[in-house]
């Protein structure tokens, strides 16, 4: 048994709808059974929250009641703007506030206190506090291209290189942090498998399903454009989409306007994530980014096989297109997601295969292979 450890979560929001807040929250329960000591910190309330349950082993805490104001690029003459600096100082003000909160925080740590950045906004706040004495790792829960293709990556670079360590769920993202953009602290650590299946799927149901937020990221958009491609032409197949989030008025507009019915696709969160995978025999999953995808082992877990965007190293490491979980369909080719999406519905003994395949294959990654490699992490940063 490794020795307990004050171990500090900190993401941008504790409740937040999504895969990588869900993450937070299964890894600190995993932390919790081993003896470790949780704080799940959030900087600021949930924009789309959802309710992770009452028994939690950890305290939440959220270093600011508001949402806070976000930086702004300014040009030129703008950056002498009296309501832009004001904004600014503001900013600084509540970071420097939080930044503190946090610091009383950490010291409230035993020695071999681990401090895990989960999100790299929130890694501002860590490295705004006083980390002294403890070990601090940041994370990247998307691929290299998804971060070196927006805002986070300069803000990686910035708060990420001075940490022990900087995470990445696969092997093939830490060498490109690497090889790409100079860093020589990575690592990479998975995402552990959480689901345990209560009903298993027969495959027989005619049913694609996808549990996503409802964002642009998702891809929830080509997923719609695909199925407008070939749902006409199987009118005893549904497409089932659970979830919510910001397009979700732009998706079920985009749904009327193919010629689909928005209200029996778009049907809403769901907390029964059982009820919705097992009553389906195809998981799709159309994201334009990813990092190591839950809801791709969840699918796996049920033994549905997925077909999937080829957006990130951690769809390949999940599926072995042809041989195990799924089908892989170049980033972004619609058509070729509604063939992939054709192939299954048409081949019940290949939904079968790959879908077997891929619940034997994601055993790998069991809860606690995943903590023993999270705890010989810690050991060998505190040294």
């Amino acid at each position: 048994m490794a020795e307990p450890r004050d171990i500090f979560i900190v993401c941008n929001s504790v409740n937040e709808l999504g895969g990588l807040i869900q993450w937070a929250h299964d890894i600190g329960r995993l932390f919790s059974a081993r003896g470790h000591r949780v704080r799940l910190v959030g900087v600021e309330p949930a924009t789309v929250a959802r309710d992770y349950g009452s028994d939690l082993p950890y305290p939440m805490i959220t270093l600011h009641d508001d949402h806070l104001p976000r930086r702004r690029k300014v040009e030129g003459l703008s950056r002498l703007n009296v309501v832009n600096l004001a904004r600014q100082r503001h900013r600084a003000k509540l970071l420097a506030e939080g930044a503190q909160r946090l610091t009383e925080l950490f010291r409230e740590a035993q020695p071999g206190g681990v401090v895990i950045a989960a999100q790299v906004w929130a890694g501002e706040w860590v490295s705004a506090a006083d980390t002294t004495g403890l070990t601090v790792i940041g994370m990247s829960h998307e691929s290299f291209e998804a971060c070196r293709n927006s805002s986070r990556y300069q803000r990686v670079l910035k708060y990420y290189a001075d940490m022990d360590m900087h995470l990445l769920l696969t092997d093939a993202d830490a060498d490109a942090w690497a090889a790409r953009a100079g860093m020589t602290n990575v690592g990479a650590m998975p995402n552990p498998l959480m689901t345990v299946p209560k009903t298993m799927p027969t495959l027989d149901e005619k049913t694609v399903v996808s549990l996503r937020r409802l964002s642009h990221d998702k891809g929830i958009d080509m997923l719609l454009e695909a199925w407008a491609l070939i749902g006409p032409q199987y009118p005893d197949w549904s497409l089932k989409i659970y979830g919510a989030g910001p397009d979700e008025a732009e998706l079920r507009e985009q749904a009327r306007e193919l010629g689909l019915d928005d209200n029996q696709i778009l049907v809403g969160k769901t907390d029964n994530i059982d009820a919705a995978l097992s009553a389906a025999s195809i998981y799709a999953l159309p994201s334009r980014e990813e990092g190591f995808p839950i809801a791709i082992m969840e699918a796996m877990a049920y033994g549905l096989p997925t077909v999937a965007f080829d957006c990130a190293p951690g769809i390949r490491e999940l599926i072995d297109d042809e041989v195990s979980g799924g089908l892989v369909v170049t980033a972004g080719n619609v058509p070729g997601m509604a063939a992939a999406l054709e192939r299954l519905m048409k081949d019940k003994d290949l939904r079968v295969r790959l879908g077997e395949a891929g619940r034997e294959s994601v055993q790998r990654f069991t809860p606690d292979s995943i903590v023993d490699r999270w705890e010989a992490l810690f050991a060998l940063l505190d040294r």
